[in-house]
């Protein structure tokens, strides 16, 4: 699984106060993805805060996985590959 971090949003103050996270698991030519976001109450005053300027997209990945279910959500994405790889639902018209 590979995880992104499509946006950030932050309080005046500069605290990260939502993630929008994409996560994406490719078999072959066939990739399953999802699409998140995940909620934060920054404390500056707190240890081991990180100031704005100073993240980087792994220290917000890691908050992230902390907030999910990783387990599910690759279940659920190997689901979808499976899927791809041997559909149960076709598509298309007789004519």
């Amino acid at each position: 699984m590979n995880f992104t971090i499509a946006e950030l949003e932050r309080n005046t103050d500069n605290g990260v106060v939502v993630a929008h996270w994409c996560v994406n698991k490719a078999s072959g030519e066939n990739v399953a993805s999802a699409y998140g976001t995940c909620n934060f109450a920054p404390d500056t005053k707190a240890e081991g805060y990180i100031a704005y300027a100073d993240l980087t997209e792994a220290n917000v990945i890691a908050w992230v996985q902390e907030q999910l279910d990783t387990e599910s959500i690759e279940a659920s994405l190997d689901a979808d590959l499976a899927e791809q790889a041997s559909p149960t639902i076709l598509t298309g018209k007789p004519w």
